[in-house]
């Protein structure tokens, strides 16, 4: 696989751009090297970009991010959030597996991540016997991010119940500050393995997420170029999107042998056009 230095090369061939957040424009922490730059670089070009995240947060949260770590709003033409599009499916409940939820919700993850919630015509409860779904958005704050064993007592509560799990981040796990932590959908797998309730995903790899990404772009797909560093959720959800895309060797794929690449997409069932070291011009 041809491993690129710069995302120059891209801005000839491509219109638009759909990048990932997390492991590719910063750290949860700060903006990596060399993004801003890069960013400003493809705006100069003409080349919008739409910021396509698995974060559990509404994309106003996502923006204040961004502008804390000096990514400034021009550079950028819009954000589409995993929290975002939960936020509106719970909203609207047209989508029939939306459309049979109840309105009490037990919510596994921390109080930062309720603007999901924020203006909804839903409660949250404070135990899972009180509620009629679980709003699953990841690490609780005083159970920790680094096992699933201390969440096992819960999710068992939840799975006798059978209750729903609305799932508002399929990553499985994130790298913040060079540390992996567990992401919602560690959780998910674990309470299907319990037996529990039906699970609804929401977010990459799900083709449907691209939707709002592509109208925001107004760009065909053959035009459009996804970048991230999630094989089964950046890569594979560009492809069954119908987009090609890149793999950036940052966040979860940092540290692996370039030599090594074919074998491991061949293994993830992913087909990128090309690897990039970093988002940098």
């Amino acid at each position: 696989m041809k491993v690129l230095d710069s995302v120059a090369p891209l801005a000839e061939r491509y219109d638009g751009f759909v990048i990932d957040l997390w492991g590719v424009v910063h750290d949860g922490r700060q903006a990596l090297p060399g993004a801003s730059e890069a960013l400003a670089a493809l705006r100069d070009a003409g080349k919008p970009v739409v910021f396509l995240s698995n974060v559990p947060r509404r994309a106003w949260v996502a923006e204040a991010q961004l502008a804390r770590f000096g990514i400034a709003r021009d550079l950028y033409t819009a954000v589409v959030t995993s929290g975002e599009v939960t936020w509106e499916l719970l909203r609207d409940r047209t989508h029939p597996w939306f459309a049979a939820l109840g309105r009490r919700a037990w919510q596994l993850g921390p109080e930062s991540d309720r603007s999901v919630v924020e203006e909804l015509d839903l409660s949250l409860v404070a135990t899972p016997e009180e509620a009629e779904f679980i709003l699953n958005t990841g690490p609780d704050p005083e159970l920790g991010p680094g096992a699933l064993l201390p969440y096992e007592p819960l999710l068992q509560r939840c799975a006798a119940r059978g209750l729903p799990m609305v799932c508002v981040n399929p990553d499985r796990e994130v790298v913040v500050g060079g540390q992996v932590l567990l992401c919602a959908g560690a959780f998910a797998d674990r309470y299907r393995a319990l037996g529990g309730g039906p699970v609804f995903e929401v977010g990459k790899p799900d083709p449907t997420v691209y939707g709002p990404v592509l109208r925001r772009l107004g760009l065909p797909r053959e035009r459009v170029l996804a970048l991230g560093d999630g094989p089964r959720t950046d890569l594979a959800g560009a492809a069954a999107a119908g987009l090609e895309a890149v793999w950036v060797l940052g966040g979860l794929s940092a540290g692996l042998d370039p030599e090594t690449l074919d074998e491991v997409a061949a293994a993830e069932g992913v087909a990128p056009i090309a690897a990039l070291r970093a988002l940098r011009w």
